[in-house]
């Protein structure tokens, strides 16, 4: 709560800070128009006071209403676009799941192979392009040039292929990384050295043995990671016109729409709070030495 609290107040008056307002215009509303706005968003109170209403209504689970659209609240912007980004975090989570891993533990287990020097180019490659190029590159070639898949918009499964892909790039490559690494150390222990001396298979080695301990470091990464795909990738969802959690958070930025800017990054916040969470507590269950404090 302690985090959350301080997330809500810096981003507040940062935002605050910030020249101009929600509704500031190229071409100046008239002021009585001006002061009738600011009276019925409370604009015109003192900040201090914004602020303590907006930490009342936050603890009833109240963000307020939007500025830019008119009689919808944040609380149904998160509502109807959540989902949407979940669909898309989850699709490019188990890309990024049942690619990367497989494909860091046979590049480990074939090390200076050529598995190895082939996973690991590759994953190269897929740390180095940023995701946006991935996205044209697709809608060029798979969408415009060989029309296989829908190049925008949520419109049906069809629609989810293209934009899970190139936002699990990064992270599928990554985790290859860190997955190969992360198991080479393991078989380095003692303890492996030992499983081998008994004579046990390399199977039962690798997957009952190593493999349990070097996902360690794999979990550790999984934890913020989460939080950010389910929440949306910004650049993603504005190149597809996905209409999720993310095209409206760059949306709310660019409207200075406080209500949207601060309830998408309370959400965000919260999120990443409780995925920590459950990371720590999996700990417990990936590595019997670590136990939860009473």
């Amino acid at each position: 709560m302690v985090t959350i609290w301080m997330v809500v107040t810096i981003t507040f008056f940062l935002m605050h800070a910030i020249p101009g307002g929600p509704f500031t215009r190229e071409k100046a509303l008239p002021p009585a128009v001006m002061k009738n706005i600011e009276e019925r968003y409370h604009l015109n109170d003192p900040l201090w006071k914004q602020y303590t209403d907006y930490i009342q209504n936050l603890v009833r689970g109240d963000l307020g209403p939007s500025f830019k659209y008119q009689g919808v609240t944040v609380n149904q912007i998160i509502a109807e676009s959540f989902p949407i980004s979940a669909q898309l975090g989850l699709a490019s989570l188990f890309i990024m799941l049942f690619v990367g891993l497989p494909a860091g533990i046979i590049s480990a287990l074939r090390q200076t192979k050529w598995q190895d020097h082939l996973a690991m180019s590759l994953a190269t490659v897929g740390v180095a392009v940023p995701n946006f190029v991935v996205a044209t590159l697709l809608m060029y070639i798979v969408g415009v040039k060989l029309g296989w898949l829908p190049t925008a918009r949520w419109l049906s499964w069809q629609s989810v292929i293209m934009p899970s892909i190139a936002l699990a790039g990064y992270y599928t490559a990554y985790v290859a990384r860190l997955t190969r690494s992360s198991v080479l150390e393991v078989l380095q222990q003692d303890y492996i050295r030992t499983a081998r001396a008994k004579g046990l298979p390399e199977r039962v080695v690798v997957y009952k043995h190593a493999l349990k301990n070097a996902l360690i470091p794999i979990v550790t990464y999984l934890g913020p990671i989460l939080a950010g795909i389910l929440t949306g990738s910004f650049v993603i969802e504005k190149i597809f016109a996905i209409p999720g959690l993310g095209e409206h958070f760059v949306a709310s930025i660019w409207n200075r729409d406080y209500t949207v800017i601060l309830g998408v990054t309370v959400f965000y916040a919260t999120l990443l709070v409780i995925v920590n969470l459950i990371v720590d507590i999996l700990y417990c269950f990936i590595d019997p030495r670590i136990r939860l404090g009473k």
